[in-house]
């Protein structure tokens, strides 16, 4: 037994799915969190699964949430749908289920949020409700964990639901009627309306019935038949409202009074710009500076540990140096950092959990659209401070394909959180007390780059308008401390294995083209190494943004393109092997190593920002995309555009600095 959960987005769905089925998913404020389908045993009903549907408001695709759900209830046909109703918001929730209502299948409908419902003096009559609808309604609050159990006996019970004709008018019903002798299979009154629509895209059925239908309703209506079906629909829902529904007079809620602060037209970027400044403080300045001596000291230990160990039971050389100066050394590197991480990814699951996030991607909509985006396209960019894989996938959430391309080009621009490594670093050694500034200010840089890049793009590329942008607004909401934290194990999860996999890997590869020459001979000079014959290849491309020749810097900009922790792996490996590291001026060593001025050191953080990402997004660039072309060409604009501006930054800063 199949049992299909569908409702809007910012509905509590996925949370109630959790609870349904005790697995962990993602829980987020903004639409596109669940792209795709995911299932799970329904807990407590033996035999019934429950699969999360793509949150959408309509069952009319135009967008490819709306597609996998309608594809999903139409042709795997479940045995029941769940279906999810915002009682905060139960009128627009309710559009979507008079659409459900005309699908030949069971139905119990599941009014979310009821505590934050009565709180707002709105009470929903449960048996009035359920008679006027004809299906079983259970008022339940997610969040609390209210109702659950009821929920799943309805669900158990599976009943069939009444007749949903009287929703239209007799004249509306009287063409659905007649339609519905030209459709075949299942779901026909669901397709005969969608036929009168001129849904071809559902069922492309065309007689002189459906046109004769659908060209008396209009003439007798004054409107198209799409709209002729929505009015009907709001209607249908109003009876509803005023027959199971009571409201007492509005009282301006704390959502109210919060909005008037955090989207207020003069402060409302102030407060996104200082709040933003406060986590790169939080995770960068505050916890970085203290931290990452304090990681690194363990792993330093660790290392001399294990090379004394191993040289003490007879280890070769050239093994000892593999453990202490290529593993522990490369993935100790990447893992310096988990701390200011679990910082930054708590901060934004705060921020996500509270419904900030969906706020912040309205009210910049207008901003965007001046640069030919939407606040659609804020929120691949909101994701990406995480990780730009599923930043990019969440573009499916555009319509506008010219703006969905120019989103998957500029998403990877944010600073991802396998960036941050390579900011903390840098910034920690040329900028001390003041890295988190360095690293707010690449942030900002990042912004302003993407509005540039896209009006450029607007301008001579993508000559179309942007889409619409359309967003429900969540009441502000406590985080849930074990969602929080949840969601921040999830995340640094995934960066540990990260290191322990893909940067394990690497940092053996870089240790082995260090530590031999061509001629594979063991403890030459490592400017004698492969690793340094491949990087004075390449190191001409680096030299006008660094000013230096420097065959180090080459390779580990060019491992980044694997995993951007590399960059910091590689270079932790190579000084490692290194025997003439110094203090003061040098980051690593002189003669072997690049001379990093403040200048040079900056330009080098700025070309790992905007450069091609790791080939996981990449990957993601090219099911997106849709080519393998379109692909290399995005890659060639992110890297080419790294390049320029970290040439030009360069050369700024060194003319300031001899000033």
């Amino acid at each position: 037994m199949q049992a299909a959960l569908i409702g809007n987005q910012n509905s509590g769905k996925t949370t109630l799915f959790n609870l349904l089925t005790g697995s962990n998913q993602q829980i987020g404020n903004w639409p596109g969190v669940t792209i795709e389908k995911k299932s799970g045993a329904l807990r407590g009903a033996e035999g019934w699964q429950v699969v999360d549907l793509p949150g959408i408001y309509s069952l009319s695709p135009y967008t490819s949430e709306e597609n996998v759900s309608r594809d999903f209830v139409l042709n795997s046909r479940p045995d029941l749908i769940i279906n999810i109703i915002d009682a905060t918001s139960i009128e627009r929730s309710l559009y979507l289920t008079t659409q459900i209502l005309e699908l030949d299948c069971p139905v119990v409908l599941a009014l979310n949020m009821a505590d934050i419902m009565k709180r707002k003096g709105v009470t929903v009559n449960e048996q009035k409700l359920s008679a006027f609808l004809g299906v079983p309604v259970v008022s339940i609050s997610a969040l609390k964990r209210t109702g659950i159990d009821k929920l799943i006996d309805a669900v158990k019970k599976c009943e069939p639901k009444k007749s949903v004709g009287d929703m239209f008018s007799p004249q509306i019903e009287r063409a659905v009627q007649s339609v519905q002798k030209d459709v075949v299979g299942d779901n026909k009154r669901f397709k005969a309306v969608k036929l009168l629509e001129r849904d071809v895209r559902l069922a492309p059925v065309t007689s002189t019935r459906i046109e004769q239908s659908a060209a008396a309703l209009e003439k007798s209506e004054g409107m198209d038949t799409e709209q002729i079906f929505a009015d009907a629909r709001y209607k249908y829902i109003a009876r509803a409202k005023a027959a199971a529904i009571t409201v007492e007079a509005p009282k301006e809620s704390v959502t109210d009074k919060l909005d008037k602060v955090f989207l207020n037209k003069w402060a409302a970027i102030p407060i996104f710009a200082a709040i933003m400044a406060l986590i790169y403080f939080l995770s960068v300045g505050l916890v970085g500076t203290f931290t990452v001596d304090l990681v690194d000291g363990g792993f330093g230990k660790l290392a001399e540990l294990a090379n004394n160990g191993l040289l003490g039971i007879g280890a070769s050389d050239w093994a000892a140096s593999l453990v202490s100066d290529g593993i522990i050394a490369g993935v100790g590197a990447a893992l310096n950092f988990v701390p200011q991480l679990i910082i930054m990814f708590l901060c934004l699951a705060l921020l996500e959990t509270t419904g900030y996030m969906s706020r912040i991607a309205f009210f910049l909509d207008r901003l965007f659209k001046r640069f030919g985006l939407s606040g659609k396209s804020l929120i691949p960019f909101i994701v990406g401070v995480g990780c730009s894989v599923p930043a990019i996938m969440s573009t499916r959430t555009i319509e506008d394909e010219d703006e969905k391309r120019m989103t998957i080009m500029l998403t990877p621009f944010i600073p991802c959180s396998a960036k941050l490594p390579i900011i903390s670093m840098f910034g920690g050694y040329f900028f001390g007390a003041f890295a988190w500034v360095a690293s707010l200010s690449l942030y900002m840089l990042a912004i302003a780059v993407i509005l540039v890049s896209a009006l450029i793009m607007k301008k001579f590329f993508f000559k179309g308008q942007p889409a619409s942008f359309i967003s429900e607004l969540p009441d502000y909401k406590l985080p849930s401390p074990r969602y929080v934290l949840r969601q921040v194990w999830e995340r640094i999860f995934a960066f540990i294995k990260r290191a322990g996999t893909v940067i394990l890997l690497c940092s053996v590869i870089i240790w082995f083209l260090a530590s031999f020459s061509f001629k594979f001979e063991y403890g030459v000079d490592i400017g004698d190494s492969m690793l340094a014959g491949i990087g004075n290849c390449l190191a001409w491309v680096f030299y006008p943004m660094l000013g230096e020749w420097s065959w180090a810097a080459t390779v580990s900009a060019i491992q980044g393109l694997v995993a951007k922790e590399q960059v910091v792996s590689s270079m932790a490996v190579i000084a490692g092997l290194a025997e003439d590291i110094t203090e003061g001026g040098l980051l690593f060593g002189s003669g072997v190593f690049l001379f990093f001025t403040d200048a040079s050191a900056y330009a080098f953080m700025v070309f790992n920002l905007f450069s091609a990402p790791c080939f996981g997004a990449i990957g993601a660039m090219r099911r997106e995309l849709g080519s393998a072309k379109k692909m290399w060409v995005a890659i060639a604009f992110q890297t080419g555009i790294a390049w320029v501006l970290a040439t030009v930054i360069n050369a700024i800063g060194s003319l300031i600095l001899l000033l």
